[in-house]
């Protein structure tokens, strides 16, 4: 075996070898022993497809009489055993020799398509809080495949930090049932809020709404840390402001970033030291 694409891997390098590596392409990791006959049938079946992807995902090959830990880690109970990994987590498998065109399809499920990338690629923006790329990458998702969940809650958050309020609105409004419902929800005052002040707020005599007001607009220009700043000082005054309004505003903003941004986590702290 001399590609890069077919290799043997054991304990001391399995982490950099498969889920290390599994960050940029799929890694098939074939669990297999000298001894095992179904092995040895399936295994040119697997070389055979692998070197037909030209590079588009890689076959390890842990041999389990010299691997014994990662045969118990992965919960190996019968050989060969297929596991594929993308991202460092196992995301498919199967068990003893299958026929060709379906490890062929097996495999071909674990390619990312042109609409998987560009969905990424939109899910990155967002993380890069390059809110208006974002929105236009969540668009060309859509053009090719209405109603994706992930790519409507995407293009609702690019919206909200954009301070578009109604047309996030209108989104979150008719969201589908999936997965991604609940946290389409949580987006749900921030639109509302949003969506009062598009055209405009009178001025108010009450220095307490002066503050929201205020806070509502640092989100139209996308100055969400500064935002929350000034929430956060409405809630230390009146921790059910708006009957509870402004403390669900800053929660929607904490899905806009997303929960494992360091930002998020510094403004759950003081919300929570607020709060309790």
């Amino acid at each position: 075996m001399n590609s890069s694409m077919i290799i043997h891997v054991n304990e001391g390098n399995f982490e950099y070898e498969v889920i290390d590596y599994s960050n940029d392409i799929p890694v098939v990791v074939d669990f297999w022993a000298e001894w095992c006959v179904p092995c040895k049938m399936l295994d040119p079946i697997l070389q055979k497809l692998v070197q037909e992807r030209h590079g588009e995902l890689r076959l390890a090959k842990v041999n389990v009489d010299e691997n014994q830990n990662l045969a118990i880690r992965y919960n190996v109970r019968g050989i060969p055993a297929i596991k594929a990994f993308r991202n460092g987590e196992v995301v498919a498998e199967f068990s003893g020799v299958q026929p060709e065109p379906k490890i062929k399809a097996f495999f071909q499920e674990l390619i990312p398509s042109p609409l998987d990338l560009n969905l990424e690629k939109a899910n990155s923006l967002l993380t890069l809080g390059k809110w208006q790329q974002s929105e236009e990458t969540f668009h060309q998702v859509l053009v090719e495949r209405p109603g994706h969940p992930n790519a409507l809650l995407g293009l609702a958050k690019s919206l909200l930090a954009q301070g578009k309020g109604s047309k996030a609105r209108d989104i979150l409004n008719a969201f589908p049932v999936s997965h991604e419902f609940s946290t389409a929800e949580k987006l749900q005052p921030v639109a509302l809020a949003l969506s009062r002040i598009e055209h405009g707020l009178p001025e108010t005599d009450f220095p307490l709404e002066a503050t929201y007001n205020h806070g509502l607009r640092l989100i139209t220009i996308g100055n969400l840390p500064a935002a929350m700043d000034g929430l956060l000082d409405v809630l230390r005054r009146d921790k059910g402001f708006r009957n509870g309004e402004c403390r669900q505003v800053i929660l929607g903003i904490f899905e806009i970033l997303g929960q494992d941004n360091p930002t998020t986590r510094q403004y759950q702290s003081e919300l929570a030291s607020i709060l309790f």
